[in-house]
């Protein structure tokens, strides 16, 4: 499953430069699918809707680092464990439960993220 930053969040930035997605963000700053990977043209979402790669697309959070789980692989195939995680000093970055994936398809989606 993706994972999520929460409330607790202390905008450290420690994060943001460990994740090989690019999946996260400082609150208030745009996303897309393309930052950081080697997605071009249409790409489907989790949620099946399809967009353009490059579309720049509204914050998820405004207030504080937020992770798209669209591109989260929790670093499935990078390291043994999510790194956002494992570098918070105050263990905010936590599994989402609304974005419920396993190994095979977070893998999958790493492969897609970086053809």
């Amino acid at each position: 499953m993706a994972l999520k930053i929460t409330d607790e969040c202390i905008s450290c930035n420690a994060c943001e430069s460990e994740c090989p997605n690019n999946a996260i963000y400082e609150g208030g700053v745009e996303w897309a699918m393309a930052d950081g990977t080697t997605i071009k043209g249409a790409y489907t979402l989790i949620n099946g809707s399809i967009m353009d790669a490059d579309q720049r697309n509204a914050p998820i959070s405004t207030d504080i680092y937020y992770i798209v789980p669209d591109k989260c692989t929790e670093c499935q195939g990078f390291h043994e464990e999510p790194q956002c995680a494992s570098v918070c000093p105050v263990d905010c970055c936590v599994p989402d439960d609304m974005y419920q994936e396993t190994v095979a398809e977070l893998t999958d989606k790493k492969a897609k993220l970086h053809a």
